[in-house]
């Protein structure tokens, strides 16, 4: 038995584990993983193949992280999940490896997934963001950072949420969530800024300010994008948040929830 590492568990002989790690009884580590320091693998817990957890990660009871992609183009090819420092990934969540689109499915440093959430092949998740009980992401689908979304969302393929936007309870995520913005529903709409979240990741007022006149252009009046942007350029302060919104807005593949 090897130190903190239960003697019903199953390590694969290959699988690399760092100096205080935990693995409780009956969690199964599976060939080419490569678990970080301080991490801790509750009981039941599978990492199937090719899982790379930074340090202080901890995996909930049946949590299975590393399954094959739910894609029936997926022929085997190596491919990974990868999570950062000081995530939690709570109980009986489901993350699965990428695909050939980008080789790897990711989760950033400092989340927190919670129960029962799914994350398909070639999701990214930044750091900071916080996934609510049974929220379901469908394959590449980009989350931004410190964003949240909150419990029984869904979210349909290659749609990108951005960076400290809010989503609320029971949406439909067919198109894409600005930064910075709250949305919710189904079908869903905007809400107006995320402004709890921007205060409590201490946003100065004078970007408030600004990111609420961009909202009210682009999605609180007559104009179309072009104008928009145009008015923009011209009567907003070019903070870096604003530009960040700006350049979300002409970028999104699917459209923008609006």
């Amino acid at each position: 038995m090897m130190d903190g590492v239960h003697p019903t568990a199953l390590v694969d002989a290959g699988a690399q584990l760092g100096a205080g790690v935990q693995i409780g009884p009956y969690a199964i580590i599976g060939e080419g993983c490569v678990v970080g320091d301080g991490c801790v693998i509750a009981a039941r817990a599978i990492l199937e193949r090719n899982v790379l957890l930074g340090r202080n990660v901890k995996v909930g009871s049946g949590s299975i992280l590393g399954g094959d992609p739910q894609d029936l183009k997926f022929k085997g090819e190596y491919t990974t999940v990868e999570v950062g420092d000081d995530t939690t990934i709570r109980e009986y969540s489901t993350i699965n490896r990428g695909t050939t689109h980008s080789r790897k499915t990711t989760i950033g440093k400092g989340c927190f997934i919670m129960s029962y959430v799914h994350l398909a092949h070639d999701c990214h998740v930044g750091d900071g963001a916080i996934i609510v009980n049974s929220v379901q992401l469908a394959g590449h689908v980009t989350v931004g950072e410190k964003a949240i979304i909150a419990g029984q969302s869904a979210a349909h393929q290659f749609v990108k949420i951005g960076k400290y936007s809010f989503v609320g309870g029971c949406s439909r995520i067919s198109q894409d969530v600005p930064p910075y913005i709250k949305a919710v529903g189904n079908p869903i709409k905007l809400y107006g800024l995320n402004s709890v979240g921007l205060q409590r990741n201490n946003f100065p007022d004078e970007v408030v300010r600004e990111l609420k006149r961009a909202y009210r252009l682009f999605f609180r009046s007559e104009l179309n994008l072009s104008q928009a942007k145009q008015r923009a350029e011209t009567e907003l302060k070019p903070y870096p948040e604003v530009q960040e919104l700006v350049r979300f807005i002409e970028e999104s593949g699917r459209g923008v929830v609006d």
